[in-house]
């Protein structure tokens, strides 16, 4: 969650100070990366305290309760502004009945949802980093779609909240927008599962984002942006804090946000990446819209990404027709850029350097 509200901010320095990671918690982790920098984080979070589906709802009162009281709901809230409605613990928690609209009751949401990791199985269906109190009304029109960026909305909720066909590159079905507040934490959220779950995936379904726990790569570059985009907060330290005092495990890619790209992202500039086949793209330099020919083998297993000249992803919308595809950088600043695709059925990486103007 991006935006801080300032009066929240005693009562996380409250919780801060009382639970911190213990000396030396990420001790092993030191120095690695890539897969090895998973592993190492996987081993220090696994075997975590498993609770009862049951006690959820007490655990939301410590994990997901707002400075004035009310259930922290990332799926109804607006950060800064007045949500449309708020719930009161116990009082407007779900019972037999399903709401029609927004606003009825809050229930316990699966942000990964449990159709991915087959049901109701220990640990994951309890586990608090993925479990949120969200409103029931929206938790049902999320469904199990993948989170992911909309173009032209199907549905908006009342704070903003969508779903619609996704525009993210190498996706293209329908995905739930949640609001960019919010993506941080999500992005997170799921970078712990495929952390904690790492090598325990056996049997697990999977999703349109994930091969068992492991994220795929069109999820893996728009959940680096979203990360990016949208830097940890009080709200999610605050949560970290009392998820661990709970369950005795933390999220490493709260305490640690660097951590995300040191496994899935790249941690070089774009002066150091070698292109083992260069991309054409004209023009270059570009001010707005550049087309790039695509490979004679070029099908519809891709995956297009852009780096920054520090090497982090960033978001540009690209549109594949035919044998070319058009990349606009319109809304990125000045500078250098590369732009990668792989094709999954091929072990060649394209790439080619674009200059900004």
């Amino acid at each position: 969650m991006k935006k801080t509200i300032p009066t929240l901010l005693f009562t996380f320095l409250l919780v801060v100070t009382k639970a911190q990671p213990p000396s030396g918690y990420y001790n092993t982790a030191t120095g690695k990366s890539g897969s090895t920098l998973q592993q190492a984080l996987h081993d220090i979070i696994d075997n975590h305290t498993s609770v009862s589906y049951a006690t959820l709802w007490n655990s939301f009162k410590t994990t997901d309760k707002k400075a004035n009281g009310k259930v922290w709901d990332m799926y109804s809230d607006i950060p800064g502004g007045t949500p449309p409605y708020e719930f009161t613990f116990g009082t407007d928690q779900c019972g037999s009945t399903s709401p029609t609209a927004e606003g009825g009751c809050y229930n316990r949401e699966h942000s990964w949802p449990k159709s991915w990791f087959g049901g109701e199985i220990a640990p994951m269906y309890t586990d608090l980093f993925h479990l949120i109190p969200t409103d029931s009304y929206v938790n049902s029109l999320r469904n199990n779609y993948p989170y992911g960026d909309v173009g032209t909305a199907l549905i908006t909720t009342d704070n903003g909240t969508k779903i619609g066909y996704c525009v993210n590159p190498g996706y293209n079905n329908l995905v739930f927008e949640p609001r960019d507040d919010y993506k941080g934490d999500l992005a997170r959220n799921y970078f712990y599962m495929a952390t904690r779950y790492l090598k325990e995936d056996a049997g697990w379904p999977g999703s349109a984002m994930a091969t068992g726990s492991q994220l795929k790569p069109w999820a893996v570059t728009m959940l680096l942006i979203w990360a990016q985009n949208d830097p940890v907060s009080a709200k999610e330290t605050a949560r970290n804090n009392a998820v661990y005092a709970i369950q005795k495990n933390r999220n490493p890619f709260i305490d640690h946000p660097e951590y995300a790209n040191a496994i899935w992202g790249t941690n070089v500039g774009i002066t150091e990446k070698q292109a083992q086949v260069a991309l054409q793209v004209y023009p270059n330099p570009v001010s707005a819209n550049c087309t790039i020919t695509l490979p004679p083998e070029f099908n519809q297993q891709y995956n297009f990404t852009v780096y920054s000249s520090n090497g982090n992803p960033v978001w540009a919308p690209i549109n594949v027709s035919g044998e070319k595809a058009t990349l606009n950088l319109e809304n990125l600043p000045a500078g250098f850029y590369l732009v990668q695709l792989i094709i999954n059925n091929y072990h060649t990486v394209y790439q080619a350097r674009i200059v900004k103007k």
